[in-house]
């Protein structure tokens, strides 16, 4: 029998104009600032949580290949609808990862298993928001991906 896990839960309180603090109860907190001057906007935050979502998969998949990652860093942009609401409807991530022994068929494959089985942000997406991303492997370019829809 699988055990239920516990809702997540988090608590966000009013730090006056468009701020916000978010976190845990008891926990550390995140300033979220719709004007974007003191914290990052609510959609930023969004990008933010895919990308380190997918951050956390990629680095455990490689680690468990024996192949730890040594940098990893994720430039993240978001085209939104011109309409309102102004929701996201593409995301581009470009992965720049370095490492040694890290060949690009298994960073790809690392990639590919968060964004398309792994990561819970992604599946807590939109599904028809389309995900494309580029590797950037030691300093090598490598062939545009993108992920699978599950529409």
């Amino acid at each position: 029998m699988s055990e239920t896990k516990p809702p997540s839960r988090v608590q966000v309180t009013w730090a006056g104009d468009r701020r916000f603090d978010a976190g845990r109860p008891g926990g550390a907190t995140l300033r979220l600032d719709g004007s974007g001057e003191t914290g990052q906007s609510p959609v930023d935050a969004v990008l933010s949580a895919l990308a380190s979502c997918i951050s956390i998969d990629v680095v455990e998949i490689l680690a468990k290949r024996r192949t730890p990652v040594q940098r990893l860093a994720i430039a993240v942009s978001g085209d939104r609808a011109d309409t309102t609401p102004r929701r996201l409807t593409a995301i581009q991530l470009s992965f720049a990862l370095d490492g040694a022994g890290i060949d690009r068929d298994q960073a790809t494959r690392a990639i590919d298993l968060s964004l398309n089985k792994y990561c819970s942000v992604r599946d807590s997406l939109a599904a028809d928001i389309v995900i494309s991303w580029n590797l950037v492997l030691n300093g090598e370019p490598g062939a545009p991906g993108e992920a699978r829809s599950s529409v």
